[in-house]
Formats: structure tokens, C-alpha cells, sequence
């Protein structure tokens, strides 16, 4: 628990944050910020969530009960999302069981979890939806139907890019919220 100190000013110093700045933000005296980083007290109840809401972490995240990093397993994570390419909605199912298994104990995997699977959804619908209305209207000779199938070749390509660019990304310690989500339907 003595790492609680060097892990808030960690996020203090990587958000550009002086002591002051993360004290006045939080609504917190100054000494106590200088106390918790110097591991002469840790803070507890409303002085951590007003910290860690400044710094834009789960209390969770600080704490670590029982959590771990584990860069190899959201590098691992990410690439999961390739599986569509051998099995339908495998790049929902794969991560899905992935991030059910651990998503309790690596640090960081809840979040980018749920931003992961909610960007792969709404992928998967849009895809769907692009290639099925391209089949119909090519069926039916209805109109310049070309552009649908543009689309569906852009999103798919868009869902092999982003995946390896977030597991670089993550393999350099970049491990937020990276996908970009419009709908939320896993929190």
C-alpha cells in the first residue's frame, strides 16, 4: 500500500500537474498532497476520490487490489479483434471472453475493455449493414450502389489498421481509452 504516494505523483507529473495545481483542482490542502506523495499518510475516502477525479482515474486503478500490469495481455488483448478475420464476429466473441476473464485483475484492461468492444459492435453493424445493403442493391439494379462497397472495404481495412496501431500504441505504455466510440453499450 506504501506505493499509493509515488503512483499519484506519477499521474500528477505524466497529466503536467504541480503539487499546487493537483491540490487546488482536488480542493485539498497542500500539505496533505506533499504528505500522501511522500508516503507519510495515505489518503482514504473523499480526499482519494477528489484526487483521483483530477487525475481522471478509478480509485480502483490506485489501490491495485489485487490487479496487476500486464502490457502483454492488452497488447494481446487488441489484436484479438483480428479474429473477424476467421471467424464471423470474432472480433466481438475473443475479446469478449478475454476481457470477462481478467478484466478484474490487469490494471487498465476494464476500461479499454469495454472502449475495445463497444467500438467492435457498432463496427460489426455498420459493416453488416454496408455489405447487405450493397448485396440488395446490386440484386435489384437499384441505382450507383458501388459506394457501399467502398465503405465496407473502408471499415474493413479500418478494423485491421486500428487494432496492430493500438497494440503498438500500448506496447510504448499508451493504454487509455483509444477507439473512438459513439455509443456506449458496455460500461
Amino acid at each position: 500500500m506504501n506505493e499509493i504516494g509515488k503512483k499519484i505523483r506519477e499521474l500528477r507529473e505524466k497529466k503536467g500537474l504541480s503539487q499546487e495545481e493537483l491540490a487546488e483542482s482536488a480542493k485539498v490542502n497542500l500539505r496533505t498532497i506533499q504528505r500522501i506523495e511522500n508516503n507519510e499518510s495515505e489518503p482514504r475516502g473523499k480526499t482519494l476520490n477528489l484526487i483521483c477525479a483530477v487525475l481522471d482515474i478509478h480509485a480502483e486503478d490506485i489501490l491495485d487490489y489485487g490487479k496487476q500490469a500486464d502490457k502483454s495481455y492488452l497488447i494481446i488483448f487488441h489484436l484479438s479483434a483480428l479474429a473477424f478475420l476467421a471467424i464471423p464476429v470474432g472480433n466481438i466473441i475473443l475479446p469478449l471472453i478475454l476481457w470477462m476473464n481478467k478484466k478484474d485483475s490487469i490494471i487498465g484492461l476494464k476500461e479499454v475493455g469495454a472502449n475495445l468492444l463497444n467500438f467492435q459492435i457498432v463496427w460489426s453493424v455498420l459493416t453488416f449493414t454496408s455489405i447487405t445493403a450493397f448485396a440488395l442493391f446490386k440484386i435489384m439494379h437499384y441505382g450507383t450502389y458501388d459506394i457501399l462497397f467502398y465503405i465496407f472495404i473502408g471499415l474493413y481495412a479500418l478494423n485491421i489498421i486500428l487494432p496492430i496501431t493500438f497494440a503498438i500504441k500500448t506496447n510504448k505504455g499508451i493504454s487509455e481509452n483509444l477507439y473512438p466510440n459513439i455509443i456506449k453499450l458496455i460500461k
